[in-house]
């Protein structure tokens, strides 16, 4: 048996801090005897901890507060320009960034779109060192594209940290993006892909499916909060899903859980007939195109299939016959996508499915429900079957918590050295 392990006092200082900048970012800003008696320790203490976070560069004085007889009081926050994080989300069409700092405040946002602009001069402070060899043999255009969206959303100060979120999974035994199509991704297929594109930018990258990274927003903020294992349906042009097990997200051994777009399906073509990426599986019965053809036989017509999808769902309310056709061809959009979660439910028998995407969104309330019901003749009767409930674009959402979650991490681990912040203050 081993001996316990006693506290010295630097890790006790570095516990102590850590605390502090954790409660600092929940509750702040906060006065020393807040923070004395949220972290509980002696007001002494907190004021050499404070003092300490100062020199680092990660606390700042916010004023003061008047109390009760005309008393102030100094308050004190978490310096937000300690560090800055990016995210991105990776369309074919466009790339969507957003830059937060440390306490999480977005601080810049952009849309990106393709084909690709020349980018203009930034008069905010360089996102990223402008030693940063980006004309490499591989990957060299891709990198100066990211530079120039992020460049886009005009971040304050130096990142720290960039998470990109994309079609298709990075393969963790090859280094390369796998699950998507070159006309897809165009660019992406390159070795060593996240080593290239940090040592291109000059700051960690990570490169995460952009369903995983809504699964975590969903998680944090969303319809899957306090949810230890569930499953999130992304239904939109094309079909995804992630899954979070145990309250952690299972990315497979090849980075490929999840990918269920080319899964077999009974009623659709496989990978046998048509190639690894031709038109077959889960996605050629349920997918957006699939979808929006289907309704047209049923007599919904609309521009694309959210279009057809939120037509069928409003003329389903109404009487007569547009509204019963309307009303079979909801049913049946609600079966073939029921049809594959059923195939997944049965293998991770998750306590909650998040049904999300353009589809989805269209479908509403009247959606859900028909896919729940399926998936009860289907028998698969006890998971929860909820709609999104993050706003706005869940993929940015959930690659901002990612980076921070990993920069705070890093930073505040420069607490227990008093060693000042990289960013300025």
């Amino acid at each position: 048996m081993k001996p316990p392990v006693h506290g010295t006092p630097r890790l006790m200082r570095a516990i102590n801090d850590r605390a502090a900048l954790r409660i600092l970012l929940e509750k702040g800003p906060l006065t020393r005897p807040e923070l004395s008696r949220l972290t509980g320790l002696s007001k002494p203490t907190a004021f050499q901890l404070l003092a300490r976070l100062q020199e680092a560069g990660l606390v700042v004085n916010d004023g003061v507060r008047t109390g009760q007889a005309g008393r102030t009081a100094e308050v004190y926050r978490v310096n937000g320009a300690a560090a800055y994080v990016a995210a991105l989300d990776v369309t074919p069409g466009r790339i969507g960034v957003r830059v937060a700092d440390i306490t999480g405040a977005v601080v810049g946002e952009a849309d990106y779109p393709a084909p690709f602009p020349e980018p203009s001069p930034a008069s905010s402070p360089a996102p990223f060192p402008a030693s940063s060899p980006v004309q490499l043999s591989e990957g060299g255009g891709l990198v100066e594209r990211l530079r120039a969206a992020v460049e886009a959303a005009r971040p304050p100060g130096p990142l720290r940290r960039v998470v990109i979120g994309v079609q298709g999974a990075v393969d963790p035994t090859t280094g390369r993006l796998d699950h998507a199509a070159a006309e897809d991704m165009p660019g992406w297929q390159i070795p060593d892909l996240v080593p290239t594109l940090t040592a291109g930018l000059g700051v960690t990258v990570d490169v995460e499916n952009d369903v995983n990274l809504a699964a975590l927003a969903e998680q944090a903020h969303g319809a899957a909060a306090g949810c230890p294992d569930f499953v999130l349906l992304w239904a939109g042009e094309g079909l995804g899903a992630a899954l979070v097990i145990g309250g952690r997200l299972h990315r497979g051994f090849f980075g490929g859980a999840g990918e269920v777009g080319y899964m077999p399906i009974p009623g659709a073509a496989t990978a046998r007939d048509g190639g690894r990426f031709g038109h077959h599986g889960y996605q050629a019965l349920a997918g957006g195109p699939a979808l929006q053809d289907l309704l047209r036989s049923y007599g919904v017509r609309g521009a694309d299939f959210r279009e057809s999808v939120a037509t069928a769902a409003r003329l389903a309310e109404g009487t007569g016959r547009a509204a019963q056709e309307a009303a079979a061809g909801l049913r049946t959009v609600a079966s073939r996508v029921a049809l594959g979660l059923a195939t997944i439910a049965a293998v991770v028998d998750p306590g909650l499915v998040v049904l999300a995407g353009g589809l989805m969104s269209a479908g509403g309330e009247p959606l859900r429900d028909l896919v729940e019901r399926e998936l009860r003749v289907l028998d698969v009767d006890r998971p929860q079957v909820r709609l999104s409930a993050v706003d706005g674009n869940p993929v940015l959402v959930g690659g901002l918590d990612l980076a921070l979650a990993r920069v705070r991490d890093e930073v505040f681990g420069h607490a227990r050295d008093g060693a000042p912040a990289e960013a300025g203050r």
